[in-house]
């Protein structure tokens, strides 16, 4: 049964047509899987997958000098890139939280696109609007372009075989056309494995997308959902806004650091992420291996001897490991490194697991 209130994507009854189950996610109505989870993440694993993301938010900021203004907003640096390459960052609070996480693309130094998770696009927006010099405009595009995302060690066939670029760097996009139709080709993605995040116009959505599925179905892939986008961005030890990152969790915490410009003058919460990172954080984000059967999820408690330590972030069952697996917020006080062991409470029974640090499977995103 549909929720009236949640929002469907341009290619819902395309979604229908195959089968897939749904569920909410960021108040979308969300294919969750076709074939069913772990098929669906081992074909991107092993050969192609094929994800409809188009619930994920786009905006523009335009005007002179936009590229400058994102930059003494965002947390990463701008300048460690150039047009045609995009770029991990943060949208955070003065006191360090994170609004949202969210992909940027460097069109030129006077346009940027943004692509920041469904839930949060709306905040991301109201915060640049508001922060925005004259002669810079923000637009959401929220429902102006899809997103389809090609994964998987055969993934850069698919593209190709419809006469799209491939050959780019890790983090860079090219635009083209596909049948007449403008489409921005990324070499993004949230897996792990090489793959490309396709955005044409929301109304050109459905034959492109039908195209890739034939394409990626003559190389052993397969539509994939939501169900394995989460399987698969947890082996990677990749965040979710809402379980690793948020208002109460910053990008210190999260060991997002990296995406951090920490040398650039300016940038929303600079001041509070650098005392924290000068005084250590008191907790930090580490991953949790199950060493007893059972799966983990979010939210659980985590243990040694007596005293809690920590909390889960997100949990799964790995199926390229054949074990619980889990992202867990670890208090810095108790101490904890790789290779340790600690206990998880599973609605009360006590599941032993090791300490180590993402990513829980090999990264091949190059």
């Amino acid at each position: 049964m549909t929720d009236s209130n949640l929002l469907q994507g341009p290619i819902h009854d395309v979604h229908v047509e195959l089968g897939a189950s749904f569920a909410p996610f960021g108040g979308w109505e969300m294919p969750v899987q076709y074939a069913g989870t772990v098929a669906e993440h081992t074909a991107v694993r092993t050969a192609v997958g094929l994800f409809d993301v188009s619930h994920l938010g786009k905006a523009t900021v335009r005007g002179a000098g936009a590229a400058q203004f994102v930059n003494s907003a965002l947390t990463n640096d701008l300048g460690r890139i150039r047009p045609g390459k995009a770029q991990y960052t943060l949208c955070c609070t003065p006191d360090g939280g994170v609004i949202d996480d969210l992909i940027a693309y460097y069109v030129g130094d006077d346009e940027l696109f943004l692509v920041p998770n469904a839930a949060n696009t709306a905040a991301v927006v109201a915060e640049l609007r508001k922060a925005a010099p004259d002669g810079i405009t923000v637009t959401d595009e929220h429902r102006g372009y899809a997103v389809f995302a090609v994964q998987g060690p055969r993934s850069a066939e698919v593209p190709a075989a419809l006469g799209l670029p491939t050959d780019m760097e890790y983090m860079a996009f090219a635009d083209a056309e596909w049948d007449g139709r403008p489409v921005r080709v990324c070499r993004t993605g949230y897996t792990g494995e090489h793959g490309y995040e396709l955005l044409p116009r929301w109304a050109d959505a459905e034959p492109l997308f039908r195209a890739l599925l034939a394409e990626v179905r003559a190389r052993d892939g397969q539509a994939a959902g939501l169900g394995a986008r989460d399987t698969l961005r947890t082996e990677m030890g990749y965040p979710l806004h809402g379980h690793e990152l948020s208002p109460e969790i910053s990008p210190v915490q999260a060991r997002c650091g990296w995406a951090v410009g920490w040398k650039k003058p300016e940038f929303w919460g600079r001041d509070a992420l650098t005392a924290e990172k000068t005084a250590g954080p008191r907790r930090n984000l580490l991953g949790l291996k199950a060493l007893d059967r059972g799966v983990l999820r979010q939210g659980q408690t985590v243990l040694r001897g007596d005293e809690t330590v920590g909390e889960t972030t997100s949990g799964t069952f790995s199926p390229t490991l054949k074990v619980g697996i889990a992202l867990a917020l670890l208090d810095t006080a108790a101490g904890l490194a790789p290779g340790d062991e600690v206990e998880v409470d599973v609605r009360g029974r006590r599941l032993r697991a090791e300490v180590t640090r993402p990513p829980f499977v090999t990264p091949h995103t190059s």
